[in-house]
């Protein structure tokens, strides 16, 4: 443990010297970029990427890398690492949340896919796989880009739940606008995959949209169409209650 004092004391060091003596907690935001950046004269180029997104993190994790690029002294190199730190910040997150326990409702869904697709300035289209006491087998991207019913295939989504014997699965996307509400493409994305899902014997139980802090559940809504999974009854009594939201989770007004 540290001396008392001995903080102070060591004000003076770099940012380097201090992550290893103290780790990173009392490092600055600034000073925790710098060192992602890890090339000369990195503070101040730390202090250029923060500006870009007005010193906001959650701003500048929606940042396109060709705008990083586009900061003086920042090359493709350094604008690498800092997508790559950011992106591992968003798997360690998801990690944190998948493992340990059953998924009980959308803002148990809502706190695994979060760290992943809140701040995304694109849209990603996900599942995640449920063995038969709820628990996530694991999570797979599936489409980057606007969701398109006619670019999905079933093949892509059932796939890995076929070969690791999911009992289920969750639909997941993001709508980078912030506004959950889900659209006519979003409804036929679900009724496809959810007839798909019901062929082969692998229920939909849900469609969950991430919208920064804000999240839908189109099965809460009733929306997920005929043929598409168990019933809200049904689901409830399995473990997973789509009208089971977290209350820290409010979705945001249109």
């Amino acid at each position: 443990m540290s001396r008392p004092g001995e903080l102070s004391e060591a004000a003076g060091a770099g940012p380097q010297e201090r992550l290893q003596r103290y780790g990173p907690g009392p490092l600055s935001e600034r000073e925790l970029l710098a060192l992602v950046i890890g090339s000369q004269g990195a503070s101040a180029l730390a202090d250029r990427v923060l500006d870009l997104s007005g010193g906001q993190l959650r701003r500048l994790a929606q940042v396109d890398p060709g705008r990083l690029v586009g900061i003086r002294g920042i090359g493709r190199a350094s604008a690498s690492r800092i997508v790559a730190g950011i992106e591992l910040g968003r798997r360690v997150g998801s990690a944190r949340a998948v493992h340990g326990k059953p998924v009980t409702g959308p803002g148990d869904v809502h706190e695994i896919f979060a760290p992943t697709l809140a701040d995304l300035a694109h849209e990603e289209f996900h599942i995640l796989l449920l063995n038969s006491q709820n628990a996530p087998i694991c999570q797979r991207q599936v489409t980057r880009g606007i969701l398109d019913a006619s670019l999905i295939h079933p093949r892509e989504v059932f796939r890995d739940a076929i070969v690791l014997r999911a009992a289920a699965l969750i639909l997941v996307h993001n709508h980078p606008s912030g506004n959950p509400e889900p659209s006519p493409e979003d409804l036929r994305v679900t009724r496809q995959l959810g007839a798909a899902g019901e062929q082969i014997g692998i229920p939909v139980l849900d469609h969950i949209i991430v919208a920064g802090g804000a999240f839908e559940s189109l099965a809460g809504r009733s929306m997920m169409g005929a043929g598409a999974g168990p019933g809200v009854a049904e689901r409830a009594l399995g473990g997973y209650d789509p009208l089971r939201l977290a209350t820290r989770a409010k979705r945001s007004s249109h």
